[in-house]
């Protein structure tokens, strides 16, 4: 995934080193925490490395309102479509311009934010790179999301800039609808017969962007019922007994041995992002009991996820875990326990967010697969989406 934005060959970063400057393959090794790592830490004790990384981000901001390049700038990352590096970017962008609407308001992040919508809003939409290589739904998924909850914001549900982002949005959702799978979900990699209808999808996928498009439709925008509900069906018909969800849905269910990915070992991303993204979308099934079981699942197994964090090959970790799953499965972890009673969010914000400031690099920037200018734009968004969301 784009958790975060995947790459299937990549210079991956040694645990607490510092990030390399662009081109380099290793980074300088200058270890960023102590090992100690508490057990819990309170909203108090993260705010310094929360506004670190929100300094690191506005740091990281090109002049344009971008993050990152549309080319690779990591030595190792070749092999794919040129316009695969820009969707990345792209995608890498939205979560950057999610994050930085997502923290309290100061003017020089005002400033960075509009910048960051500005670019959003104008840069060129991101085509197919080649048959297999459908990266560009990275850009549209995360593109369209961030619209969505742009267009929640108080700040921008009138105006030119409201105009802007319902333009952009419509034509991130119009891509969407022209290529959901005939199973009902989006993924990012296409097998023959290579056709404009992919004929692969993946629960993740599925699930982040489906809660964006039930508030489309609700909306009024050109969002037919069946698109939502056929997409619904995809993540529901994902989950598996024990509440792991398949990686992709496959009429008869894949669990070889006792490592295997589709294990809940294996599902610690899957299973956060699937159940919030039903409970938004009005599933019962996904009970308060479901998401406390995936949550303690998350924190019992979490070695799994730390073990493969950084890690140069994807899915070489136990269980196919990658290290691109990492700030994803926290960020959709704070979301869904924000789905929980008030009286216990606290609790388990407080078991999630040591796994994000122990990840941290001195210069308050975070990547859990390699040095690319995306990987960490994106990584750290997602850090910072994640703290924040404990917050407020």
């Amino acid at each position: 995934m784009l958790p975060t934005l995947l790459c299937w060959a990549a210079c991956a970063l040694p645990q607490g080193e510092e990030p390399a400057p662009v081109g380099r393959v290793l980074p300088a090794a200058q270890p960023v925490v102590s090992r100690e790592v508490p057990k819990t830490l309170s909203g108090e004790e993260i705010h310094d490395s929360h506004k670190r990384a929100i300094d690191s981000l506005l740091g990281r901001q090109n002049p344009d309102g971008s993050w990152g390049a549309g080319a690779p700038d990591c030595v190792l990352e070749l092999g794919f479509a040129l316009e695969t590096y820009y969707s990345w970017q792209v995608g890498a962008h939205a979560l950057g311009t999610m994050a930085l609407a997502a923290i309290p308001e100061t003017p020089e992040r005002r400033i960075a934010l509009d910048r960051a919508i500005h670019w959003l809003c104008t840069t060129r939409p991101s085509t197919r790179g080649s048959d297999w290589d459908n990266d560009r739904v990275w850009s549209t998924l995360y593109g369209f999301v961030a619209c969505m909850e742009l267009l929640d914001d108080k700040r921008f549900q009138e105006g030119p800039t409201a105009e802007a982002l319902t333009s952009r949005g419509k034509k991130f959702m119009d891509s969407l609808l022209a290529h959901q799978s005939d199973m009902g979900g989006w993924a990012y990699y296409d097998d023959p017969p290579y056709d404009r209808m992919p004929t692969w999808a993946t629960s993740f996928c599925t699930a982040l962007v489906l809660p964006s498009m039930v508030r489309a439709e609700q909306r009024g925008w050109a969002v037919e019922k069946k698109v939502n509900q056929r997409a619904l069906s995809y993540v529901a018909r994902c989950e598996l007994p024990g509440g792991a969800y398949e990686y992709d849905l496959n009429p008869r269910v894949r669990i070889g041995g006792i490592e295997h990915i589709n294990r809940m070992e294996g599902s610690l991303g899957r299973t956060q992002v699937g159940n919030w993204a039903r409970i938004q979308a009005g599933d019962r099934h996904v009970t308060p009991d479901s998401v406390r079981e995936g949550l303690a699942a998350l924190f019992r197994h979490h070695g799994f996820l730390d073990h493969a964090r950084t890690r140069p090959v994807p899915h070489e970790g136990f269980h196919a875990n990658a290290g691109y799953f990492y700030y994803f499965a926290h960020y959709y972890a704070a979301k869904v326990i924000n789905t929980l009673p008030k009286d216990e969010q606290e609790e388990w914000h407080a078991q999630l967010r040591p796994h994000i400031t122990k990840t941290q690099w001195k210069d308050g920037s975070m990547s859990d697969f390699m040095d690319a200018g995306y990987a960490i734009t994106s990584a750290t968004a997602f850090a910072i989406l994640t703290l924040e969301a404990g917050l407020r």
